[in-house]
């Protein structure tokens, strides 16, 4: 049986299941090392055979519980008709931000999951090689995040362009939200058919919002897209930024909250019962010394619950991270408690 799983349900297990967000990632000498012989990242995403490779390369070097698909959640945008580009700095790039109604009306789900059949290829290679008892999440973006995406063009650091199309278009802002709901829904089911044993949707840019207007706006289209998967029985995790917003999520459709550094995973776990919890250590806290990294670790653990918790970051690992300080991570969670 997978800890990862047994865990994102509350069950018991003998210890906290362990994985990091963007563990295949920039890191590791071996992700490095097949990068180059991609040649760009969308190539890397999109060749079947070496996106598997690189989900594999941190569970062969650490042992996670979890394997996450290498991919990106701008890509299931691409069916939509949405152009985009990954320079090499500065973030992805939308082509032609999607400023208003009109540009919004023209987005539309794929009707058959074309666009995305890599992804499934790559999931479906991923789960033959990976040990049975590894867990294999599929992902996408959450409904918000990536309509900052469309709206900003881009990365953004304020999101004031998508926060002010929100307020002087409501409805139309509203239907924006659920196409991408239903159009992420499809893609995650095409991602279970393939192999993947658990679901998360990452909500990335959430802390841009304010709690009424996250519950207004986008826990309805978070809903919409978690009940889309009512019936494949996979444990679905949210990935939400900022800690303001967590009383907001306790009525989603989910197994699982995945938190950022900001939050406190005790106080969390009281204000969402019946849910696991995931994460939630600072990223910046493995650019310490091991040391600090393992007092730090020890100091979440003190905060989590008895059961239904997964051990994380509260974002994405970062790119300049040491391997040894990893390793002291896990061998906090692995041995203490």
């Amino acid at each position: 049986m997978s800890r990862f799983l047994a865990a994102c349900r509350r069950e018991e297990v003998d210890r906290p299941p362990v994985w990091i967000m963007r563990q295949a990632g920039r890191f590791l000498p071996e992700y490095r090392a097949t990068r180059a012989r991609a040649g760009s990242f969308l190539a890397l995403c999109r060749t079947p055979e070496l996106a598997a490779e690189v989900t594999l390369q941190p569970v062969a070097r650490f042992g996670f519980d979890a394997a996450i698909i290498f991919s990106d959640i701008l890509l299931p945008l691409a069916p939509m008709g949405v152009e985009f580009a990954f320079p090499d700095e500065g973030g992805p790039r939308v082509e032609r931000a999607l400023a208003g109604p009109d540009d919004w009306a023209a987005l539309a789900p794929p009707a058959d999951g074309a666009g995305t059949a890599c992804v499934a290829e790559a999931i479906a290679l991923v789960r033959e090689r990976l040990p049975r008892e590894t867990a294999l999440l599929g992902f996408c973006g959450a409904p918000w995040t990536l309509a900052s995406y469309l709206v900003e063009g881009g990365t953004s650091r304020d999101h004031v362009a998508v926060r002010a199309a929100m307020l002087a278009h409501p409805e139309a802002f509203h239907r924006l939200l659920g196409v991408l709901a239903d159009a992420m829904a499809a893609y995650l089911r095409q991602q279970v058919a393939a192999g993947a044993g658990a679901v998360q949707v990452f909500d990335s840019w959430a802390s841009a919002l304010s709690a009424p207007r996250y519950a207004e706006f986008v826990v309805p289209a978070l809903a919409r897209l978690l009940h889309g998967l009512d019936d494949l029985g996979v444990p679905r995790i949210v990935y939400v930024s900022g800690g303001h917003l967590v009383p907001a999520l306790a009525g989603l459709p989910c197994e699982v909250v995945s938190l950022d550094w900001r939050a406190d995973l005790a106080d969390a776990a009281a204000a969402l019962p019946g849910k696991a919890v995931q994460g939630n250590l600072d990223p910046a806290a493995l650019l310490a010394p091991p040391a600090a990294v393992r007092a730090a670790t020890r100091a979440m653990l003190e905060r989590v619950p008895a059961r239904g918790y997964v051990a994380n970051l509260g974002h994405g690992i970062l790119p300049a991270t040491p391997i040894e300080s990893v390793a002291a991570f896990l061998d906090v969670v692995r041995g203490e408690r």
